[in-house]
């Protein structure tokens, strides 16, 4: 009788630590940004996670950590618009991305993320803009991270440059996905390249930054600030070696939908609702604006 309790009590313990394991490891994927990683999938890194989505923050060590990797000491932005309805898109978001990429470089809010070193140097603000693409074929949705890098590749072909980044908007709507946008790495002719993909943000309230200012139309403002999150993290995070915290989180994510001030001046005079981004040294001084877990450590300049 004691050996049949004594292997009942095993069994049970050892049912329980597995179920515990593998709850924990559910939850740290999930918090880490590997949504969808399948095999030979390229992760999504640094998720922007609709409204409402809290993963839980790092408590103890709350600043993040360096993974011993780069970082990206410059940018070179390329954006591709992809999808059936942008050849013959009359709204101002092609335009206004345009606007907005020209004017993130040497912008006091690029120069939020410059704190960070890398096996390659330092983040600096100098981002520049090559312009951009309109395929007008049918596009991919997110799922399939491996499908928006293929995109990148046919567009920018010879061109890819490993200090790019190669943001791609399509124009489906986001439809249950938990996500406004996400950033990546992967190759190109043999050269590692940052990517980053965006839904089709109209009218979408979980991706709404309630811009008030009129200076833009709902959807423009609301993938600006999906971009502003994404480049700051794959400047700071571009092949997940980079900057982010015990529970995964980049700088975007700990101040995902913070906004230290109503709109943020960029380089060319252009204006902007972009979130904050976190920065180790604005909550080590005890300076920065607080997240959405009274975490000080939030800053757009």
């Amino acid at each position: 009788m004691n050996m049949k309790w004594t292997c009942l009590l095993t069994l049970l313990l050892a049912c329980t630590m597995l179920f515990a394991q593998q709850s924990v490891n559910s939850n740290d994927q999930q918090v880490e940004n590997q949504l969808g990683n399948q095999k030979n999938e390229p992760p999504m890194l640094g998720i922007h996670w609709v409204k409402g989505f809290n993963p839980a923050r790092a408590r103890k060590n709350v600043n993040m950590i360096f993974h011993n990797g780069e970082i990206m000491s410059a940018a070179s932005v390329e954006a591709i618009f992809w999808g059936t309805t942008w050849p013959s898109n009359t709204s101002d978001k092609v335009s206004g991305l345009d606007t907005y990429y020209q004017g993130f470089g040497n912008s006091g809010y690029a120069h939020a993320s410059d704190e960070y070193t890398g096996t390659n140097g330092q983040v600096t603000s100098t981002v520049s803009y090559t312009g951009h693409t309109v395929d007008g074929a049918t596009a991919s949705g997110g799922g399939n991270t491996s499908a928006i890098l293929a995109e990148v590749c046919k567009v920018v072909g010879t061109r890819a440059v490993h200090d790019g980044f190669y943001p791609v908007y399509v124009d489906l709507q986001r439809g249950n996905a938990g996500y406004c946008g996400y950033h990546s790495a992967g190759t190109c002719n043999g050269v590692i390249v940052q990517f980053a993909f965006f839904w089709n943000l109209d009218g979408d309230p979980g991706c709404d930054p309630l811009d008030t200012s009129g200076l833009h139309s709902e959807g423009l403002s609301a993938v600006a600030n999906t971009s502003s999150h994404e480049l700051s993290e794959a400047r700071t995070d571009p092949n997940n070696g980079g900057w982010y915290d015990s529970r995964g989180q980049e700088n975007g994510d700990k101040c995902n939908f913070t906004f230290a001030h109503p709109l943020v001046t960029f380089s060319n005079g252009s204006q902007w609702k972009a979130q904050a981004e976190w920065s180790n040294a604005a909550f080590t001084a005890g300076t920065g604006f607080p997240n959405s877990s009274g975490q000080h450590g939030c800053t757009d300049n």
